[in-house]
């Protein structure tokens, strides 16, 4: 079984009014379970795309497979809203590109709400991506990366953002977890690249604080690399996102089989990262602990 924790509402962002939402979560439905997924946490609602309301309509065409979670702003949302958003059906919160550090005190009704309800969030780590990645291509030499390069100048994506990798650190989830000790925390893709050490350092140290291995092959490359699988970040800590598109999903599941390949996991060590760590920390299983 796996537990997909970073599966976006499916959106066309170049022409959104263009989307007929029941084909696109059926799709990206068929396409995860095609793909063995068994569970996945839909990030919808709010900051992106349709509300909150309107997104659970949809997510309940596939009742077994998505475990709702709303994107918010939590410049907008308090601790109120997070109830609100539970009383909904709601059970786990995403952010990315917030106007403050995570860690910022105004944030803390969130955070407060989150442990009472026991609702994990997922939180972006790092620069966001998008567009061309030039560390794998350029569009001097890559037609595709060309293309993609004239589409994102042509919307507006080329102009500046208020937005700040350094908001959004996997230190700031020390700071929240010291503060609220019993909330789950996922910083996504591993921290971020130039982010691992920081990403290591807070959970080793912090209960509740995970890692998913979302973000493409840079990211699934520099987990061998690095030494960071079973080895920097214990696999009790680290959980499993796709993060992509229906036609990539797929790939990132073999991705991740080759990296337990590489590492030399157990099964047990395996199972651990594809379901139960995702699982306890969503209540679908009660977390054990060794006996004397």
């Amino acid at each position: 079984m796996i537990w997909d924790v970073h599966c976006h509402f499916p959106r066309n962002w170049e022409d959104p009014e263009a989307q007929e939402h029941e084909k696109a979560i059926d799709a990206r439905a068929d396409a995860l379970r095609a793909a063995g997924i068994t569970r996945a946490s839909l990030l919808s609602g709010g900051r992106f795309g349709l509300t909150y309301e309107e997104s659970l309509t949809y997510a309940k065409r596939h009742e077994d497979l998505f475990v709702p979670s709303a994107m918010i702003d939590p410049d907008d949302v308090n601790g109120r809203e997070v109830r609100r958003l539970h009383e909904l059906g709601y059970r786990g919160l995403k952010m990315i590109g917030v106007r403050r550090p995570y860690d910022d005190y105004k944030y803390f009704s969130v955070y407060q709400a989150a442990e009472e309800l026991d609702m994990p969030i997922l939180l972006h780590m790092g620069v966001i991506g998008g567009g061309v990645d030039y560390s794998i291509t350029h569009p001097r030499r890559d037609a595709a990366a060309a293309e993609s390069y004239r589409r994102m100048a042509e919307r507006g994506r080329m102009q500046g953002r208020d937005v700040s990798a350094t908001r959004m650190r996997p230190f700031h989830m020390d700071t929240i977890a010291n503060n609220f000790p019993a909330l789950k925390l996922i910083g996504a893709h591993m921290g971020g690249t130039g982010n691992y050490d920081e990403a290591s350092s807070v959970a080793r140290w912090r209960h509740n604080v995970f890692f998913d291995m979302s973000g493409g092959e840079t990211i699934e490359r520099h987990a061998v690399e690095r030494r960071l699988v079973g080895h920097e970040i214990g696999v009790e800590k680290l959980v499993w996102g796709s993060d992509c598109g229906n036609d990539e999903i797929a790939d990132h599941v073999a991705n991740l089989e080759r990296i337990f390949e590489q590492v030399g996991l157990t099964d047990d060590e395996r199972d651990r990262i594809r379901w139960h760590n995702a699982a306890e920390m969503f209540g679908e299983e009660t977390p054990t602990f060794a006996a004397e």
